[in-house]
């Protein structure tokens, strides 16, 4: 469809750049407005509110997804997503140590990435060293273990979507989606913060559809991607290294637009402020979560936002696979921290401090 927008200079990669920009400065804002977080959705002290917003979202997205698969604006017939060989080894550790990680630093790649644009330089130095341990894992010294840990799959054959997995195939993902949406409005929300949260679970679609169709050109072709932050916080490291010899593309943009948008909504509604770390013992956690997360993150296939909100609306088993053992990882993380006598010295109390993400 690129051909008959009327671009004269620019290129398909090109108008991904701003476009990604675009969806980035949206998601960071409402990600803002809304603390909008996977881990406070599974461990927050506030969990029930923060899932509502999460299954909402999601409910939107799948719904969004499968509209536009079914009007055959987008497939997925290609994508890693829906292969028939899932790789349950990669998706189990993989998302265990995602889970782990995103606890210790109390907040997932994308609450990090919102909060980077708010002035919390632990999130910021958190996100850095993501992107670090992702880029040695997609193609440096740790890119063996993740390439053994891929070969273990599992055949699934035509039976890689839940669709093909259920009893009553698109009519059962319709109740599960209906089932969320009412937990949801059960919640406890505010009727402000499910709006936002129904914009949020928009976005993931408009990215598919916009990579996926409405920029797609057979000349230029870029990747199909939609929102995710594993991937992009490498990409955007790597064009900050090297950003004469690389162009700057879709993952790069979504990024810049998700600090932006953060930025933005914080500074309108005077949440910006200096956070830094209480001590070195803190940093030392906040390390050793970004490590687990970009690792962790690669070798599953996504994060919480990559393989969750936009990957479980393709209707991925692998997808959901990531997604559950990231919250495994999670529960268990809390735990054994809850147990841990000293773990105030370890950079906070999970049992007498609050649960806010990354603060």
């Amino acid at each position: 469809m690129f051909e008959s927008l009327g671009f004269e200079t620019l290129s398909a990669p090109q108008v991904s750049l701003f476009f990604a920009l675009i969806v980035g400065i949206a998601f960071g804002g409402l990600a803002e407005q809304t603390k909008f977080c996977f881990r406070r959705a599974v461990i927050g002290h506030d969990r029930r509110q923060a899932a509502g917003l999460w299954a909402l979202a999601l409910a939107v997205s799948v719904t969004a997804v499968q509209v536009a698969v079914y009007f055959e604006v987008i497939t997925f017939e290609d994508h890693r997503f829906l292969t028939p060989e899932v790789p349950l080894m990669a998706a189990a550790v993989g998302g265990l140590l995602f889970g782990i990680g995103m606890v210790l630093s109390r907040g997932c790649a994308s609450r990090l990435t919102v909060l980077s644009g708010t002035g919390n330089m632990r999130a910021l130095f958190t996100l850095i060293l993501f992107g670090l341990a992702a880029s040695a894992t997609l193609k440096g010294p740790l890119s063996g273990a993740r390439t053994a840990l891929a070969t273990q799959t599992i055949d699934l054959g035509d039976a890689s979507t839940v669709a093909t997995l259920l009893p009553f195939g698109l009519w059962s993902v319709a109740v599960i989606v209906a089932a969320l949406v009412i937990y949801a409005l059960s919640s406890g929300n505010r009727v402000a913060h499910l709006v936002m949260a129904v914009a949020i679970g928009l976005l993931p679609a408009i990215a598919w559809v916009g990579t996926g169709y409405v920029l797609y050109d057979d000349f230029d072709p870029i990747a199909f991607e939609s929102i995710a932050f594993t991937l992009p916080a490498a990409d955007s490291l790597f064009w900050i290294i090297a950003s004469t010899s690389v162009t700057a593309k879709f993952t790069v943009g979504l990024m810049a637009g998700v600090i932006v948008g953060a930025f933005v909504s914080a500074l309108i509604s005077r949440r910006l402020a200096w956070v830094g770390f209480d001590g070195p013992a803190q940093m030392g956690r906040y390390g050793l979560a970004a490590i687990l997360m970009g690792f962790g993150g690669v070798v599953a296939g996504g994060c919480t936002i990559g393989a969750g909100l936009s990957g479980i609306p393709t209707l991925s088993v692998a997808a959901i696979t990531t997604l559950a053992f990231i919250a495994i990882g999670a529960k268990v993380a809390e735990r054994i921290l809850n147990l841990i006598p000293s773990s105030r010295e370890f950079g906070g109390s999970y049992t007498t401090l609050p649960q806010q993400p990354a603060e």
